[in-house]
């Protein structure tokens, strides 16, 4: 059986999805908002791997993955208060 994959995103739209998971508000719509983000970034960074260009955005795809790890884990010490 084949794994279905999704189809892969539009180059910008990892973009869109960070903003959204950094700037919701509402505590519990921030996971779902994270791992899009997340799945976004790394499909992203999948398509550039082994590219000579484009420092700048994978330098930029590794900040944003490391901040939304960032805010997953102090969603998770909040939420453990």
């Amino acid at each position: 059986m084949e794994t279905a994959y999704p189809p892969p995103p539009i180059p910008a739209e990892w973009k869109t999805l960070y903003r959204a998971a950094i700037l919701e508000t509402n505590k519990n719509l921030i996971p779902q908002k994270v791992s899009a983000a997340e799945t976004a970034i790394q499909a992203r960074a999948r398509e550039l791997f082994g590219t000579y260009g484009n420092g700048e955005e994978k330098e930029s795809l590794h900040d944003s993955l490391y901040l939304l790890r960032a805010l997953r884990t102090a969603l998770e010490h909040t939420e453990a208060a």
